[in-house]
């Protein structure tokens, strides 16, 4: 007699395990005790410095910004984050590790009087999932859900071996979707050229901070006239090249708005490079006038 008996389903694949990201170091910036008790805190110290509202950190969610130099060119782009100890006075900055005290002196030069502590936080580590999750309190990067899931978290004895695998994963993936990030990318490159826009890296309504005015004025104009586009690296211009990879084989190219590809655009940023419709029945109206 045949042996009826069902065949169990396979089990479900375990989700990737979240890589811990080499590349990236964890800055806290927390009032002292004296500076709390006055009322000190660090989105207070940041929202005038940084390109993106820092306000809806306090309901848990991570921003993507940058800070500027006075003419609108990226420095360093970061994200923050909540203090993972629930402080709601400190704030963390997930940036570069490469860069990363060069970060806390630019900081620390706004700092002044101010009563807070900017410095390393060696005792945290950041954390990425392409496709599952990150950690316990793990979000979808602010810049683009399809970039994973990130999380902060404190470093145990298995997380502190120089593991480089979770760092170029992140790399490929993020470049895969055209998405630049850190100072050999996007340095000195006037913010909105970054797409900071299309990845929410900036707020045309908080109020001011280094670098505002020539940012504010280009989107005002509308007039984001270059790109970085993540191309393939036989079809990089060299001149306009900020970056090649040869392992992937891809190229992070500045470039004018007219001369990009749109085979290289990715989906996210295509709205953006759409002709303005508008431009050309302005045009017909004052012809006809």
């Amino acid at each position: 007699m045949a042996d009826t008996t069902p065949t169990p389903a396979p089990a479900p694949a375990p989700a990737p395990a979240p890589a811990r990201l080499f590349h990236r170091a964890v800055i806290r910036i927390a009032p002292t005790d004296d500076g709390r008790a006055e009322g000190e805190n660090a989105a207070k110290f940041l929202q005038g410095l940084v390109t993106n509202d820092v306000g809806p950190i306090a309901s848990g969610t991570p921003v993507y910004a940058a800070l500027l130099s006075a003419q609108g060119k990226a420095m360093f782009d970061f994200l923050v984050w909540p203090d993972v100890t629930g402080d709601s006075t400190a704030l963390l900055i997930d940036a570069e590790a490469e860069f990363a005290d060069d970060l806390v002196k630019r900081l620390s030069l706004y700092r002044l009087r101010r009563k807070l502590v900017i410095a390393r936080d060696d005792s945290l580590g950041v954390f990425w999932s392409a496709t599952g999750n990150a950690g316990a309190d793990s979000v979808a990067d602010p810049r683009l859900p399809e970039l994973g899931q990130r999380a902060l978290a404190p470093l145990s004895a298995d997380d502190t071996a120089d593991d480089p695998s979770g760092d170029a994963a992140w790399q490929a993936h993020r470049l895969a979707l055209g998405v630049p990030e850190g100072r050999a990318e996007l340095g000195d490159i006037l913010w909105l050229e970054t797409n900071a826009v299309e990845l929410n890296g900036v707020s045309f309504t908080k109020g001011c901070y280094i670098g505002q005015e020539n940012t504010a004025r280009m989107n005002w104009r509308q007039k984001v006239n270059r790109r970085l586009v993540v191309v393939p690296l036989a079809a990089s211009a060299e001149a306009r090249r900020k970056i090649g990879y040869e392992d992937l084989g891809l190229a992070v190219d500045h470039l004018r708005t007219e001369s990009i590809d749109p085979a290289h655009v990715p989906i996210w940023l295509l709205p953006a490079l759409q002709p303005d419709s508008s431009d050309g029945d302005d045009q017909a109206d004052s012809s006809s006038a």
